[in-house]
């Protein structure tokens, strides 16, 4: 049988780290919803990691300099 490969992804940010750490409790909370606050709510796992990195990287992001 073949092993199942399982990718880890870390957040090197604090402010990235602290927001996939909000995103992840809103959702064991129930609270966390795709797309905005009217959307459906999430129910899996996986989707909530998703969205928790997406928000990171949006956190993350660097300034241009002028």
């Amino acid at each position: 049988m073949a092993r199942k490969v399982v990718k880890k992804t870390k957040v090197k940010s604090p402010r990235g780290r602290a927001k996939v750490k909000v995103v992840m409790e809103e959702f064991k909370e129930g609270k966390l919803r795709s797309g905005s606050k009217k959307g459906p709510q999430v129910t899996n796992p996986k989707q909530a990691i998703a969205i928790a990195l997406s928000e990171a990287r949006k956190v993350g992001k660097k300034k241009k300099r002028k």
